[in-house]
């Protein structure tokens, strides 16, 4: 079966695309649903065996798995079905649930994070069922519907089920590539602690003309903490914050000069003519090997059309911290507790909620399924993959690794600019075709270069949940 002569799988992924599976808003939880019910019942129909929807207090999880011997190892697949919302939805300039394609790219949200990739190892798959040789290792497959929400369901399932989900090793691909024609190998990403502060003054909305310059505006000591944040050469001012950062070696900063993007090449793909951040650092360093702190959100008082003369009594902003290796995100949010503690004006109240602590994760280029991934990528795009950090946050890299032991090679199939989490996002669609053919090659190279390692126990049965099985 030839992947650039099969039709199929395209409108395969454009059914996939369709579905609004955004997990965040509970109105689109019957899309999610729907969607873990077609995806169920697509691995079904491609060959898999063992396929469950297994219920969360959420979202649910799918599962399937191919078996084929214990003296062979296990490959973990990991996906995520769940997307980010579409808002601003008048940005979008093609329907964002659509599947349009144009010239050669695949519109919609979700085409790339993480539909779109997850798709190719399915694809592979179902060339390999369907060939009538035997599989060059045991699959299985774990896609789940909350990763844009934190997977806040997911680690308990995995420690429920640690029996069900044992593996040599796993694969994700929601990273990017270097460009449309060079592979990029992650080798490592940056951890991320978010949180929410609310700043609470009045009970009620008080008029600016009696009050003004005798109440504290929220909105102000809001503003002033978050200003405070940063000092004016783009450093976080939390006392200790640096202390456990890793310094960047000489080897590392050589190797970058000669492979990472460019300042220029990441200032183009951000749509921005000046960069912003740590002094002493290229742009690559700043967002892959040095922390940062975004502020994603910003609300209170009037938000309407003209104007409103009023005080509010709350206002509120959205963090979010990425970490470098070395720091730890509980450590983090002691942090900023302790300077709200000291720089919180005294009219105010000041209230941090956590929402999401994800240790930075990476993986030795040296390690075998590395090395098997590295000449994957030589054959499915006909060059060798460079070496790249992500400024990204996985957290279930992290969460595979604490629960099961297992190593997580990070295989992207994206571009920096396709627009992932933004409008008109797309997958570039030959690189779909490639993706596939990479998937290929990595599960022969993982099946033969893990063989040599004793494989671990594959266990013929596992504990029972909660689960429907799909017909």
């Amino acid at each position: 079966m030839k992947t650039a002569s099969n039709p199929r799988f395209l409108r395969e992924l454009q059914e996939l695309v369709a579905f609004p599976s955004i997990s965040t808003d509970p109105q689109f939880a019957p899309a999610v649903r729907a969607c873990a019910t077609w995806l169920a019942r697509h691995l079904r129909a491609i060959g898999l065996g063992g396929v469950r929807v297994f219920e969360t207090p959420r979202h649910p999880i799918v599962y399937a798995e191919k078996r084929v011997s214990e003296a062979l190892p296990t490959l973990l697949i990991y996906g995520h079905y769940d997307v980010q919302p579409v808002a601003p939805a008048a940005a979008w300039t093609v329907p964002p649930f659509g599947g349009l394609i144009r010239d050669n790219r695949l519109y919609g949200r979700g085409a790339s994070d993480d539909k779109g990739q997850f798709f190719t190892h399915i694809k592979a798959l179902e060339i390999m069922l369907k060939s009538g040789r035997q599989l060059p290792l045991n699959v299985k497959l774990l896609l789940e519907g909350e990763e844009e929400i934190g997977s806040p369901n997911l680690g308990a399932f995995i420690r429920q089920h640690r029996r069900l989900l044992h593996a040599d090793c796993a694969v994700l691909s929601d990273t990017n590539l270097l460009s449309a024609d060079q592979p990029a190998l992650t080798f490592g990403l940056r951890g991320s602690f978010s949180a929410e502060l609310e700043v609470r003054g009045p009970r009620a909305e008080l008029h600016s003309g009696i009050f003004g310059g005798a109440v504290l505006n929220p909105l102000q000591a809001l503003c002033t903490l978050l200003a405070g944040l940063h000092n004016p050469h783009g450093r976080i001012t939390l006392p200790g914050f640096y202390d456990n950062v890793q310094p960047i070696t000489p080897a590392e900063r050589t190797y970058a000069n000669h492979h990472a993007p460019s300042d220029a090449q990441l200032l183009h793909e951000a749509g921005v003519g000046q960069g912003w951040g740590e002094t002493g650092y290229s742009l690559y360093e700043r967002t892959t090997l040095r922390p940062s702190l975004s502020i994603t959100g910003l609300s209170g008082g009037y938000e309407g059309a003209g104007t409103k003369s009023i005080i509010p009594p709350a206002a509120r902003a959205k963090l979010s911290f990425r970490l470098a290796p070395g720091q730890n995100p509980h450590a983090v949010e002691q942090q900023l507790r302790a300077y709200l503690a000291r720089h919180a004006p005294p009219q105010v109240q000041a209230t941090l909620t956590a929402q999401l602590h994800a240790p930075p994760y990476q993986l030795a280029p040296s390690h075998p399924a590395m090395r098997a991934a590295a000449r994957a990528y030589a054959v499915g795009f006909g060059r060798p993959p460079v070496l790249q950090r992500s400024g990204g946050t996985i957290p279930v890299a992290v969460l595979l690794e604490e629960a099961l032991g297992l190593k997580t090679v990070l295989m992207g199939f994206g571009l920096p600019d396709d627009r992932k989490h933004g409008p008109d996002e797309f997958l570039y669609l030959p690189n779909f075709w490639r993706g596939i053919q990479t998937s290929l090659a990595f599960m022969r190279e993982v099946g033969r270069s893990l063989r040599c390692v004793t494989p671990q126990t594959i266990h013929s049965r596992s504990p029972r949940a909660k689960a429907t099985v799909e017909s």
